[in-house]
C-alpha cells in the first residue's frame, strides 16, 4: 500500500524532483501510519493480496490451458462420425470452504467447452455434460486442487 499511495503521489504531481519524492515519501508514510492505527489496516493484509494476486494468474494460465484442452476434445467428439454422444447430468459434493472458491469452480466449469453447472447449492453441484467422458473427475479436478491451495492462503 506504501508503493501505491507513493506511485499516485507521483502521478498526481506530474512532475519528478528529489523534494516531491522526499515530501511524497514522508506523505504515505503518514497516511500509511493513519490507516494502520485508525482504519483497522495492516501490512499482513498487502501480503495476503499479493499472495491471492499471484495464485489468481495462475489460475487464470490454468484455466486458459483447461479450456484449449477441453475444445479439443469436444471438437473430436462433434466431429468424430463413429462416436455417439452420450449427454450426462452428474452431480457431486465438494470440500471447498468458501462461498468464493464453490462460485469460481462453478464458473469455471461452465467456461470450458462441454460442461455447464446447472445447480450449485452449497457444496453440491450438478453439471451437465456434452459426454460421459467430460464428467470423469470432476469433484477431482485440478481446478478443485488449486481452489483448495487459494483456501489455504492465510
Amino acid at each position: 500500500m506504501f508503493i501505491a499511495l507513493f506511485l499516485f503521489w507521483l502521478v498526481f504531481n506530474g512532475r519528478f524532483t528529489v523534494e516531491i519524492a522526499v515530501f511524497g515519501l514522508v506523505l504515505s508514510a503518514a497516511i500509511l501510519w493513519f490507516m494502520c492505527k485508525f482504519m483497522d489496516y495492516s501490512l499482513e493484509k498487502d501480503f495476503r493480496i499479493v499472495k491471492k494476486s499471484l495464485w489468481m494468474i495462475k489460475y487464470v494460465l490454468i484455466l486458459i490451458v483447461e479450456i484449449g484442452k477441453a475444445n479439443v476434445g469436444v471438437l473430436k467428439i462433434l466431429l468424430s462420425v463413429r462416436y455417439e454422444k452420450e449427454p450426462v447430468l452428474v452431480s457431486f459434493h465438494t470440500d471447498l470452504k468458501s462461498r468464493a472458491a464453490r462460485v469460481i469452480l462453478a464458473n469455471s466449469i461452465t467456461l470450458t467447452p462441454g460442461t455447464i453447472t446447472v445447480n450449485l447449492m452449497d457444496d453440491y453441484y450438478e453439471v451437465h455434460c456434452l459426454d460421459k467422458s467430460l464428467a470423469a473427475g470432476l469433484d477431482s479436478s485440478i481446478f478443485v486442487k488449486q481452489l483448495k491451495k487459494f483456501e489455504e492462503i492465510k
